[in-house]
């Protein structure tokens, strides 16, 4: 890769970093607290492990006593010494201000049950309302583009140098975690760990995606004329068509794909059906279109 083209890569990264910074620091500052609370309240006083260094936070607090807030800090500032070293002053950047926030507000939400008095001995109903509430707090931060560090640089550094998915390394690393708390908590706490990780996870990727309010579909048909004038006649959306050719075939043949309204996903599943009983198609989520007529 050129040094032109680096410097231009640069510079992309930086003007999408510094577009909307208030709102961006608003909302990730928002989603800082709203996970310390959740934390405090569900996570901490169930001893549930949803991985991270929240989670390994817990499992040191047990063994050895140590303030959580105090555990979160000092493993943030060793990962950020190491996300720098590894992943370049760029990268780790993104994570500074997550390091140092994330612990002080759960410092300072530590007691915040004490003021609340909110029920949590029915561990599942915590897990659940605990994974809820710390699932919108994550996705409010990856959506302003931060982290809370941790074992976020962890997995990118694994990724990078592994040479795996970033979803991977996660697996692994928050899964190493998770694993832990059944080492020192039990296998109920395991249980509960493995639901509320699930629960952040699917909140998180809600509120970062949204709700898919379309459907792509890839069309492969004999008869893709007709269902090219149906998709533009009968439905009234656009249509690109591209040559594409299958692993085990010599010759190209034209793949269809559209993007519409969940509402019309019934009437081109069933139009496809109609036309052509042998077409082959994919159908996916579509969170946001850009562009186009």
């Amino acid at each position: 890769m050129s040094h032109f083209s680096k410097n231009k890569e640069l510079r992309v990264f930086q003007e999408v970093n510094s577009k909307n910074m208030i709102t961006r620091l608003f909302e990730f500052i928002l989603g800082c607290l709203i996970v310390s609370i959740s934390y405090n309240i569900f996570i901490v006083s169930n001893h549930l492990v949803p991985g991270g260094v929240g989670g390994l936070a817990i499992i040191i607090n047990n063994l050895f006593g140590i303030d959580n807030s105090l555990t979160i800090l000092f493993l943030d500032i060793f990962l950020l010494l190491l996300s720098y070293i590894l992943l370049g002053k760029e990268k780790t950047r993104a994570s500074i201000l997550g390091s140092l926030l994330f612990p002080l507000f759960v410092k300072l939400t530590e007691d915040i049950n004490v003021w609340l008095q909110i029920d949590t001995s029915q561990i599942l109903l915590s897990a659940i309302i605990g994974g809820v509430i710390y699932g919108f707090g994550a996705g409010l931060v990856f959506r302003a583009g931060f982290t809370t560090g941790g074992t976020d640089i962890v997995n990118q550094i694994i990724s990078k140098y592994a040479k795996i998915s970033l979803g991977n390394s996660m697996l692994y690393s928050d899964g190493l975690i998770v694993l832990m708390s059944g080492l020192f908590f039990g296998i109920n706490s395991l249980m509960y760990s493995i639901i509320i990780l699930y629960i952040i996870s699917l909140i998180a990727d809600r509120v970062v995606l949204g709700i898919s309010d379309n459907k792509v579909f890839f069309i492969i048909t004999d008869r893709d004329e007709e269902v090219k004038e149906y998709i533009l006649n009968a439905l009234g959306h656009g249509v690109t068509i591209f040559r594409a050719r299958g692993g085990n075939k010599a010759e190209k043949e034209n793949v269809l794909m559209t993007v519409l309204p969940t509402n019309d996903y019934y009437k081109l599943k069933e139009g496809i059906k109609e036309i052509d009983n042998e077409a082959f198609f994919i159908i996916t989520d579509s969170y946001e279109v850009f562009g186009g007529e």
